[in-house]
């Protein structure tokens, strides 16, 4: 078991606890830098699309998992990121330059489809947001003239200013820089005052406002700064596959996008990246046993499907923290054996929810 001893101020607001963060963390950044010469470059495309897949995670763990707002139209700020990235590259506007924009609009489009969140809350409000996912999906379709419409639009390859990203290992570590960005800003953000405001409107809306927090600014905020973080890994998400149409931002993005934040853990960071992990593996891994099943199985049609829907059955009913709670038990269990008790974690149900994923 290990014990902290703070000797100084500092040590409570320092990203890295101990020796050990940093150790395994800058093992764990060594791994990512190698990883374009240690892998086949099928699987660092699958990474690529993980880190995509992270950012947006991050910004609907920041939504759900902080503030406590349930969202079913996610997906609706990623197909406005994807779709301004693409106008904006096609023209020659520079990556950085098109990057920031389409976070931008992201942002002020989540504020807008925030003002609901300011009366309504729980299944009502992601009623709200899965008609406003139906609202942008039918714009997307209908405005040919911008978006090309059902015919979809080509994205050009990114342009840093004259350089252009056109391989596989060159993007990668452009998604890779972008999400290393995205969540250095996430956990400063969860340090500040404004994180902490988050927290406390998603433990106990009436306490926090007698607290002197103004619930309508920060759940707006939430809303902004979820949605920009799902346009800047839209626009990843465009370059990535260059061609972008409607239906790629649906109503089922958005569920597997909320099927990333349940499984990974709501309430964490961590959560996001196992999240999006889970989320790009478990069709490969599908594909790969569905050959060693029974014919009747494995080549039914809707098996990826009857499967999600099994594994988000079993976390509901198992492991409702996700992957990251289930970590957290078996390090506590190493931690504390032979002395680990059975109710453990249990006994947390009495606290607030913002000192159970400590």
């Amino acid at each position: 078991m290990r014990y902290l001893f703070k000797t100084g101020y500092g040590q409570d607001v320092d990203l890295a606890r101990h020796g050990g963060h940093v150790f395994w963390y800058g093992m764990l950044a060594v791994l990512l830098v190698a990883a374009p010469w240690l892998i086949a470059e099928y699987w660092l495309a699958q990474m690529t699309f993980v880190l995509i897949y992270a950012i947006v995670g991050l910004g609907l763990m920041l939504l759900a998992g902080f503030t406590g707002l349930f969202s079913i139209g996610q997906a609706a700020f990623l197909g406005v990121g994807a779709y301004t990235q693409g106008v904006f590259t096609n023209v020659g506007v520079p990556f950085p330059v098109a990057l920031a924009l389409a976070g931008l609009l992201s942002a002020a489009v989540g504020a807008v489809v925030g003002l609901p969140a300011l009366r309504v809350k729980g299944i009502y409000l992601g009623i709200a947001t899965l008609s406003f996912g139906f609202i942008v999906e039918e714009v997307m379709a209908r405005w040919e003239s911008v978006t090309g419409g059902n015919a979809g639009l080509h994205v050009k390859h990114p342009d840093l200013f004259g350089f252009k990203v056109d391989t596989a290992t060159g993007f990668y570590f452009l998604c890779l820089v972008v999400c290393v960005a995205s969540t250095l800003a996430i956990l400063n953000l969860l340090r500040s005052p404004t994180g902490r405001a988050f927290v406390a409107i998603r433990d106990s809306e009436v306490s926090a406002q007698s607290m002197g927090i103004h619930l309508a600014r920060y759940k707006t905020l939430s809303f902004a700064l979820s949605a920009a973080l799902a346009g800047i890994g839209g626009a990843l998400y465009a370059h990535k596959i260059s061609f972008i149409s409607p239906d790629q931002f649906g109503v089922l993005q958005s569920v597997d996008l909320l099927l990333l934040v349940v499984i990974g853990g709501l309430g964490s960071v961590h959560g996001a990246f196992l999240g999006a992990i889970f989320l790009i593996t478990l069709p490969q891994v599908i594909s790969l046993t569905k050959d060693y099943l029974p014919a009747a199985i494995g080549q039914a049609p809707g098996l990826q499907s009857v499967v999600y829907g099994v594994v988000l059955i079993g976390f509901v009913l198992f492991e409702p923290l996700g992957l990251y709670g289930r970590w957290l038990k078996v390090r506590t269990y190493l931690q504390l054996f032979p002395f680990y008790r059975q109710g453990l974690f249990k006994r947390q149900k009495s606290f607030q929810k913002s000192d159970r994923l400590k």
